[in-house]
Formats: structure tokens, C-alpha cells, sequence
């Protein structure tokens, strides 16, 4: 009975026939059940991943990505995650916009189903970009929205800086070209740490305990929300990325760190498409000052601020999500 309601499901929300969804389903239920033998599909409300191949300076990679909506429409809304997150976060977003857009949500390499790079220090927005135009490549819109959230948004700010860039509208999920000190103190608390636990449910527990900033949510949402981020391996849970993403940023000084903030900052000063940047009230990644500084320096940003939220808001409530569709659907 799970397994028909399922298939009714990815159906109505891909435009696909139920034996073409069951298909689908399949082909991608190895890399499914490796990761995480005990979760439902109904648990997650995800459909199967599809696979796209990206090139780095050390060889090729699978990225995955989920979609929601029909396939076949020209209009295509783009939502990447944060750094240690992945493409699920957005089902309830993608859901509520899959009426208007094809919503296409990636793993970025390193996270989720998608694989982990051999060389740890290609881990970075560059290659990120690098993989997302692949994926446009592959998607061929004819109209592109681009929704960010964290590091998503910095691909996002880049990708849209550069001539001949595709996006048409690009919201930016509580980042912007300044990272404040205070978040990287609490990131650096937890990235890269090796982290086991014997149970789901314990699990569970650690990762809604790293996502209260997200913002106020019913434990129900929470579990829609992160249980994606675990899996089972070797009869313990773990976390779905690759630990050694933190290379990168451990390998920062404050030479290449001010080069960096540079960088992002000129990026933002060559977008030439309405913006919006959303702010969590409480965010300690994103200063009121910043944001401010933003739309100061280019006109086609504009700024929202999100109660009850700090970093970032998780855009899975009603409010947050009626945010999203006014901005890229007016």
C-alpha cells in the first residue's frame, strides 16, 4: 500500500507514468537503500535521484539531483543548499512551487548521493559553479530562477556575476559576500568531526540540535527535514557528507580569506538581475550591516528579514515559502 501511494506520488509531481516513476525509483534505489536502508521514501517525501557527470581537475563525478513538477516545462527554479546540507531540504518549497517551475534541487559533490571528490581541496565554490553550469547544460531552460541558500547562495551570487550568465532572478538565502566571525566559530565546532551514533533516533537528535537557528518548527518538519542528512553505514549512523569537506576551510588564512571576501564582493557588484536577499533576524552568519552594505553597492538588490530565524531560515514554512513565490513568481 506504501510502496502504490509512493509511486502515485512521484508521479503526479514528475508527470510521469507510474511504471516509468517506478522505473526511476528504481534505478536509483541501490545508491537509495546503501545509504539509508531503514528510511521510506514517504518518511522523506523525496523523489529518487538522477545523475548528472561534472569534471574536476582530478577526473569525472556523478552529481545527483532530485526534481519536482513536469519536465517538460521551459521554466526551471534552481534551489541549492548550504555547505553541509543537501538538495532535500527543499522539498517543501520545491513541492509548493512545482505548479509554476520544474524545480531541480543537486547534491553538490561531497553531499548525499552524489560522490566524493579524491582531492579534498577541490572542495569549493569554484568547482561547485563549475558543476552547477553542467547541470544547466543538462536541463536547458528557457527560463532560469535561482534559489541559494548559504554556500548555495555564494554559487549562486558567482554563477550570476559572470557575463552571459542564464539566471533571471536569484535569491539569496541569508548570505551574502561577508561571513561573520561568530559563525565560523560554531562551524568549526562541528565540521569535519567525526561523528557516530548507534542509533537513528540518537542521530536524529544531534543533527535537529545543529538546525535550531534554522528557525521555530514542529518536530514533525524537523524529522522531514533532517533525516536525509543521516545514514546507515556498517550498522552505525553517520553523516551523508564526505567529512573532508572542512579541508578547505581549515587550509584558510587571513590573507586568502580577505582575497576571498574580495572576490565574492565583486561578484555581487557585477549581478545585473533582480536580487533578493533574505535574512534570519537572528543570524550570526549575516550581519544587518552587510546586507545593507549590498544593497547599497548594487541597485538590483533588494533585502527581506525573517523573524524567528537565524541561519538560515529553512524556507519550509508558509510564510517563508509565500516569500519565495512572491519574489520569482510576480
Amino acid at each position: 500500500m506504501r510502496s502504490s501511494l509512493w509511486k502515485k506520488w512521484l508521479s503526479k509531481i514528475t508527470g510521469k507514468s507510474a511504471q516509468d516513476a517506478s522505473n526511476d525509483a528504481k534505478q536509483g534505489s541501490d545508491a537509495t537503500s546503501a545509504a539509508n536502508p531503514t528510511q521510506t521514501a514517504s518518511e522523506t517525501l523525496n523523489p529518487a535521484p538522477q545523475f548528472v557527470q561534472c569534471i574536476s581537475p582530478v577526473g569525472l563525478h556523478q552529481m545527483a539531483y532530485r526534481t519536482w513538477g513536469n519536465p517538460q516545462n521551459p521554466k526551471v527554479l534552481l534551489c541549492v543548499h548550504g555547505l553541509t546540507r543537501r538538495g532535500t531540504d527543499f522539498f517543501a518549497l520545491a513541492q509548493a512551487m512545482s505548479d509554476e517551475y520544474f524545480v531541480v534541487c543537486p547534491d553538490i559533490v561531497g553531499r548525499g548521493d552524489s560522490d566524493f571528490l579524491t582531492n579534498p581541496m577541490y572542495y569549493g565554490v569554484p568547482q561547485y559553479v563549475s558543476d552547477i553550469v553542467t547541470l544547466i547544460a543538462r536541463l536547458a531552460p528557457k527560463k532560469l530562477d535561482f534559489f541559494g541558500t548559504s554556500m548555495g547562495g555564494l554559487i549562486g551570487m558567482v554563477l550570476a556575476g559572470l557575463e552571459h550568465q542564464p539566471v533571471r532572478r536569484l535569491l539569496l538565502n541569508d548570505v551574502g559576500p561577508r561571513i561573520e566571525f561568530a559563525f565560523l566559530t560554531r562551524l568549526m565546532s562541528y565540521l569535519g568531526k567525526p561523528v557516530v551514533f548507534s542509533s537513528q533516533a540518537e542521530a536524529l537528535h544531534y543533527v535537529n540540535s545543529l538546525t535550531e537557528t534554522f528557525g521555530r518548527h514542529t518536530q514533525e518538519q524537523l524529522r522531514h527535514l533532517n533525516l536525509p542528512q543521516i545514514i546507515q553505514k556498517d550498522q552505525q549512523w553517520i553523516m551523508h557528507y564526505d567529512p573532508k569537506i572542512s579541508v578547505p576551510l581549515m587550509a584558510q588564512n587571513p590573507m586568502t580569506a580577505a582575497a576571498g571576501e574580495l572576490a565574492l564582493w565583486k561578484s555581487l557588484d557585477s549581478i545585473k538581475i533582480k536580487t533578493l536577499v533574505a535574512r534570519g533576524v537572528e543570524s550570526d552568519l549575516l550581519s544587518s550591516a552587510t546586507v545593507e552594505e549590498m544593497c547599497r553597492r548594487n541597485p538590483y538588490v533588494s533585502a527581506v528579514e525573517i523573524e524567528q530565524a537565524g541561519h538560515a531560515p529553512a524556507f519550509i514554512l508558509p510564510e517563508q515559502i509565500a516569500i519565495a513565490k512572491k519574489f520569482f513568481i510576480s
